[in-house]
């Protein structure tokens, strides 16, 4: 027996033929259809299609829809919800004005977090990520990429990597595992670098590849952090191992990180608050997606990613949450398409496919989500009521999803109890 959805008000990003991304113009297309079904049989989208056309409905359970918006789940491309405690100190700190920088210089940002995470147990650390997971997926995502990067020891990344691994075990999302463990210097090795990317490269990746942990590989190549070339070293490294580049990258600075991350063949570049000219023909030269964070800029008031110098160059651009204790407490996809709208001045057409299709690229998962398209996975979002699609970035501070879909079944959440059911 399958499901329906009847009525639909707007179904948004229907595709007939699969694609990989958009670019460009192409951006500012959203495909869709007006007073329209949308089939689920298996966990796929097996039809759609406008309601004149709906097929008959005895035989499945269906989901009325009437005056709602229904879109492809969220595909967030840059987490890092598995960690410990949180960092809130940090923030009245900023809001005393200390700097980034200056807070990670004092000990705090990624070290004080992993100085939390090396002291909790694996099965305390899955008790606080999955309550995230939980959150993101009640609001819309179907599918969340998250790094490893708070242990910066052997041990405490394998313990992240392994606490991923259960949460994709134990729940219906797709989630992709990004190994960081060159995310910064622990303090003992402020002053020998090459000490601690040997530990990377030839104890930590051993471990990881033997144990299938992780997908994608991240640095954070960034001045006071992983220079270019050694940012270099650490990927071909993990290239030997099958693991992809997902790479942090002029957030503060531009010292040629994305030339690099191109010619690496990364499949993505995240952060990108500063673009040069040079950066930009780089992009044009390979098939890395330009990922942006806009709730990181919100939270630590950083600049926001170019979008429209991205966009008007012919390129894709993706959009994420950057959920982590420290610059971007907050996995809510919802606010980060917003945003993108507000301060990015991306059009909602944009956004959504930046949220969608290109988050899927983003995680080489785009053959399989990101759109409305026959024999993809039925990850959805369910609107309330609204007037429009519109309102989805405009009602910036409120929550308009009726339901979250994931592989075919409606999701719900109990009192401290995952579960599922059906309309």
């Amino acid at each position: 027996m399958g499901t329906i959805i009847i009525n639909i008000k707007e179904l948004l990003q229907t595709r007939t033929s699969a694609i990989a991304k958009v670019s460009g113009k192409l951006m500012d297309i959203l495909p869709k259809i007006e007073n329209a079904y949308l089939l689920m049989e298996n966990g796929l989208i097996s039809d759609f299609g406008a309601m004149d056309n709906c097929p008959a409905t005895e035989n499945h359970l269906i989901i009325d829809a009437r005056g709602k918006i229904v879109l492809p789940a969220w595909c967030d491309s840059h987490t890092h919800i598995v960690y410990a405690g949180n960092r809130e100190t940090e923030f009245v700190d900023r809001i005393a004005g200390l700097t980034y920088e200056e807070i990670a210089q004092r000990g705090g940002g990624i070290l004080n977090s992993a100085i939390q995470l090396n002291e909790m147990s694996e099965g305390e650390l899955y008790e606080q990520s999955k309550i995230r997971l939980e959150e993101v997926i009640k609001l819309g995502t179907g599918a969340v990429e998250i790094k490893s990067g708070y242990g910066l020891t052997v041990e405490g990344e394998l313990k992240m990597l392994r606490v991923i691994k259960r949460l994709k075990e134990n729940y219906p999302v797709t989630i992709k595992s990004t190994f960081l463990g060159a995310h910064s210097f622990p303090t003992a090795y402020k002053e020998n670098h090459t000490a601690y990317i040997d530990l990377i490269v030839h104890d930590m990746l051993p471990a990881i590849a033997n144990e299938g942990l992780a997908d994608f590989i991240d640095v954070f190549l960034e001045t006071n952090y992983f220079s270019v070339i050694e940012t270099e070293r650490i990927l071909k490294e993990a290239k030997k191992y099958g693991l992809v580049p997902k790479i942090h990258v002029n957030q503060f600075t531009a010292i040629g990180g994305i030339a690099k991350c191109v010619a690496m063949e990364a499949l993505s570049v995240d952060h990108l608050e500063i673009v040069t000219d040079a950066d930009i023909l780089a992009l044009k030269n390979g098939n890395t997606m330009p990922v942006a964070l806009p709730s990181c800029s919100f939270f630590i008031g950083i600049p926001y990613t170019p979008a429209r110098k991205i966009i008007d160059a012919d390129l894709p651009l993706a959009l994420a949450s950057d959920f982590n204790p420290g610059t971007s407490p907050s996995g809510n996809m919802n606010f980060v398409v917003s945003l993108a709208c507000i301060k990015m001045k991306m059009t909602p057409n944009e956004a959504i496919n930046a949220a969608t299709i290109n988050g899927a690229y983003a995680m080489r998962i785009e053959k399989t989500h990101g759109s409305i398209t026959v024999g993809k996975v039925a990850n959805l979002i369910v609107t309330k009521p609204l007037n429009s699609y519109y309102q989805i970035p405009y009602s910036f501070g409120s929550n308009v999803i009726d339901m979250v879909i994931v592989k075919g079944e409606v999701m719900g959440v109990g009192i401290g109890l995952w579960n599922y059911y059906t309309i």
